[in-house]
């Protein structure tokens, strides 16, 4: 006889307690490790630098983990970077974000490597995140893809003193040295 697994939803999720952060991908629930320095130094500075672009030029919202992003029932997830078009400001409420950003970020860790780069793009696919970013710190490498139908075509690719552009936020343009300065 097959043992049946739970079937994890955001109602259980609500139900658990604040001093871990967790994910619910397709119905199990992942508990997720603290991030590195080297993660929170990354995240801290595409943080600072996206948001001032956004902001001078009203574009919308930033932000950044750990923030609820609530896509259905069975797929809750804390992309390290959001953002939100102004256009779609209401799927931003006080408990999170109830419907698919318009950019995430992920910055990848040995432990993430599966979730973020397979599970979690397709999941954002299927639910219409219109760019997704996946930093790789090891290498100082990101890889930013634009959703094409129902799967994603690389927009812009750099490594080490590369520029990467995104393809939703026209003009955004990233100095990878002066984001992975620091990094080991």
């Amino acid at each position: 006889m097959a043992t049946q697994t739970k079937v994890w939803t955001y109602d259980d999720y609500l139900k658990l307690e604040d001093d871990k952060r967790y994910e619910i991908i397709e119905g199990e629930l992942i508990e997720m490790p603290a991030p590195s320095v080297t993660h929170q130094r990354i995240v801290g500075r595409l943080f600072r630098l996206m948001s001032e672009f956004v902001e001078k030029k009203s574009l919308g919202e930033v932000f950044v983990s750990p923030i609820d992003v609530i896509l259905s029932d069975t797929n809750v997830v804390q992309p390290d970077l959001v953002f939100v078009s102004k256009e779609r400001s209401d799927i931003v409420q006080n408990r999170g974000i109830f419907g698919a950003p318009d950019l995430v970020v992920e910055v990848i860790s040995p432990s993430t490597l599966k979730k973020d780069t397979e599970d979690k793009k397709r999941i954002y696919a299927r639910f219409g995140v219109k760019e997704l970013w996946l930093i790789f710190p090891g290498e100082k490498a990101i890889e930013i893809f634009s959703l094409k139908g129902d799967g994603y075509d690389v927009c812009s690719f750099g490594y080490e003193n590369c520029k990467v552009k995104s393809c939703l936020l026209m003009d955004f343009e990233l100095n990878l040295e002066e984001l992975f300065k620091e990094v080991q």
